[in-house]
């Protein structure tokens, strides 16, 4: 009886635990966001909602990507597998910042 109670209580726990999927929408040359909390594999999606291209990086020591350049309507992700500070920008735009910080 301890035992189907134990996993009750384990599988009721894992959604809370479930990685997050974050939607960052791009519009007028900016991140929809200037700063983003969230934890070690959740995702990201930027979300290009300008009539224009962006391209969104990072040049992080950690965790440095590059999401390419994509067009209006469409969305690019990344899943951030490791904890830290890492600044993202737009190559096209420079003014384009945000901050995200993710937590182990």
């Amino acid at each position: 009886m301890k035992k189907t109670l134990l996993s009750i209580a384990l599988c009721a726990a894992l959604p809370a635990m479930a990685a997050q999927e974050i939607v960052v929408p791009q519009k007028d040359k900016a991140f929809a966001q200037k700063t983003l909390s969230l934890k070690v594999g959740d995702t990201v999606s930027f979300r290009n909602d300008d009539s224009f291209s962006h391209n969104i990086f990072s040049l992080s020591d950690d965790m440095p990507f590059d999401l390419g350049t994509y067009g209006q309507g469409q969305t690019k992700s990344i899943v951030f597998s490791k904890a830290g500070k890492f600044e993202i920008e737009c190559a096209i735009h420079p003014e384009m910042r945000m901050v995200i910080n993710v937590a182990p």
